[in-house]
């Protein structure tokens, strides 16, 4: 870990409530508020979990605002601008960075794939466009495109690249990006199954769809790992291993809506092509949070 870095525990890849009637601001703003208040260590605005892909650019827009502005710095806000159009992912970034967030979270592109040299040029023009630092996302099971380890330590070299965001499930490839890059950028899990084991390699904590509903137990969970209370940080990543596996029951965010609708904080309100959750699914997943005690 550097000192450098974005932060260190846990941030949400937080919903973006919804409604018919396009964005629910004031029970985004609600929810903005609580997940500070749980001690969260960060927040990611318009990621995947915050339906980015299916936001209008306005909206995109207006929602990166209004988290900014909503946070007023008390935590880290981190704006979700990838894209597979790099001109759209760079205007969208400067825009971030002239509202202030305090990082961007850049996807892969989708559907157009690249090579691992178009990988290079475009997250080398989004960082030569941004003032403010880049977290890498690698999510080949959404993009069809993986960055490999060796494109890590290419991309390390710009001083806007500054983290990643590793989601390729691929234990063996994040061992090798850890020892390819020698602490060079940050790495947080994206995945909220393997929290610990990307800790023990050193990894600067994770951005998290289980700390939408929990997001102390989740902060907590690293934190432990970073006071050397590793059999705490290992117990509670078992601990809530049947949550997460009913948060990934279906394609994220689908379950997410359905736990934080359960937890009164947002509508069951998702956008095609997305749709809402299999009702055995959700039964399986609101008797985990009862017995959770989280509704």
């Amino acid at each position: 870990m550097s000192n450098n870095s974005i932060f260190t525990g846990a941030a949400t890849a937080i919903i973006t409530p919804m409604n018919a009637a396009g964005v629910d601001y004031e029970a985004f703003g609600r929810l903005l508020d609580w997940q500070i208040a749980e001690g969260i260590d960060a927040l990611v605005i318009a990621g995947t979990t915050g339906e980015g892909s299916t936001l209008s650019d306005e909206e995109h827009r207006e929602v990166l605002k209004f988290a900014v502005e909503r946070i007023a710095g008390r935590v880290p806000v981190i704006a979700g601008t990838g894209s597979n159009d790099t001109n759209y992912a760079i205007d969208l970034t400067k825009f971030a960075c002239d509202i202030g967030a305090d990082a961007m979270l850049v996807v892969t592109p989708y559907y157009n794939k690249a090579t691992q040299k178009g990988l290079i040029a475009m997250y080398n023009a989004i960082a030569d466009a941004s003032t403010k630092p880049l977290i890498l996302y690698n999510v080949p099971s959404r993009t069809g495109v993986n960055i490999e380890p060796s494109t890590y330590v290419e991309l390390a070299k710009h001083e806007n690249i500054r983290a990643i965001k590793e989601a390729n499930s691929n234990i063996s490839k994040i061992v090798e990006a850890f020892a390819l890059l020698d602490g060079a950028l940050d790495i947080y899990s994206g995945n909220d199954d393997q929290i610990v084991p990307i800790l023990s390699m050193g990894g600067n904590g994770v951005i998290s769809v289980l700390s939408n509903c929990c997001p102390k137990a989740t902060s907590r969970l690293c934190h432990a790992w970073f006071e050397g209370n590793t059999a705490e940080a290992v117990a509670l990543q078992c601990e809530y291993l049947p949550l997460i596996n009913a948060l990934f029951s279906e394609v994220n965010p689908i379950p997410v809506k359905a736990a934080m609708a359960a937890m009164g904080f947002a509508e069951e309100y998702i956008r095609l092509p997305l749709t809402p959750m299999d009702e055995g699914k959700k039964a399986a997943l609101l008797e985990i949070m009862k017995g959770r005690g989280l509704i």
